[in-house]
């Protein structure tokens, strides 16, 4: 019999307790060691469930050099179960660095699905979610994420986005600029007691907001995709194209590139793009 031991990644609440899995609280209380982002937020859900296995950190600044020690433990036998403070591991949170690592050791990685608030609110969202994009936190620079928006303006799926409260007014500010004035909601405080949906176009959000009080912690934000007719602003196939060709593209690949994912003709981006060069 095989003596490797097995990664869990597990899914917990965003907010509400008693959003978890029977199966997750099985894994959770019959694992060797727990691998938490913050030990303080996981013995909360510990203790609410009357589980007492041991827990060691595992957040951003300590995952790469923790992530060998916790591979060998694995390798000698350890059954892990990876959790971060809310949602699933990996997205927009730490885990991806033990997941890689696990497999380069061989070592069975297996998902223990549950909650995310990507999923919560694109579910209740009111928009075209049948197929969406999932961009997570954007750069915290006004001109990186401008950038970042005006490259997506012509995208047709459904946008979710990660953002700090406390950077909420910025970013509906450029996200109006960059992409007009579509639809969108913004959740906050998902699950829980005082939980918020504001619904409404950018720039209604962004007055709702920026006439409340300041937001606090992190805010889910889902927007409308680009319309079919929706034409692309010339500054934004210019964004576009000097955003392609700064990371080391080949105008001729850049080009092709740019007019499939804008649906334009691969000519037009061409010769703007030799513009541009020049």
């Amino acid at each position: 019999m095989s003596t490797t031991g097995v990664l869990y990644v597990v899914a917990t609440p965003i907010g509400n307790l008693e959003d978890v899995t029977l199966r997750a609280l099985r894994v959770l209380a019959e694992v060797d060691l727990i691998a938490a982002e913050d030990t303080r937020r996981t013995a909360i859900l510990l203790r609410h469930h009357g589980i007492a296995t041991r827990q060691v950190s595992y957040y951003d600044a300590i995952e790469r050099r923790r992530t060998p020690e916790l591979v060998e433990r694995m390798r000698a036998g350890a059954r892990v179960a990876l959790v971060t403070d809310a949602g699933t591991p990996g997205v927009a949170d730490p885990g991806y660095h033990l997941v890689r690592g696990a497999l380069a050791a061989g070592i069975p990685v297996v998902p223990v699905p549950g909650v995310s608030a990507v999923t919560a609110l694109i579910s209740v969202a009111g928009l075209p979610v049948d197929r969406f994009a999932f961009e997570g936190f954007l750069p915290a620079r006004t001109a990186a994420r401008t950038a970042r928006l005006r490259g997506l303006a012509a995208e047709p799926r459904a946008m979710v986005f990660l953002e700090a409260g406390r950077r909420l007014p910025a970013f509906l500010r450029d996200a109006e600029a960059a992409l007009g004035d579509r639809e969108a909601v913004i959740g906050r405080e998902l699950t829980k007691v005082h939980e918020e949906q504001l619904r409404g176009r950018l720039s209604e959000l962004r007055a709702r907001v920026e006439a409340g009080e300041p937001v606090r912690g992190e805010v889910t934000i889902v927007v409308a995709g680009a319309a079919a007719a929706d034409a692309v602003a010339p500054d934004t196939l210019d964004a576009v194209i000097r955003e392609a060709l700064a990371s080391g593209e080949s105008i001729r690949d850049a080009s092709a590139a740019i007019a499939v994912r804008l649906g334009l003709s691969r000519r037009e981006v061409y010769r703007r793009a030799l513009a541009l060069r020049s």
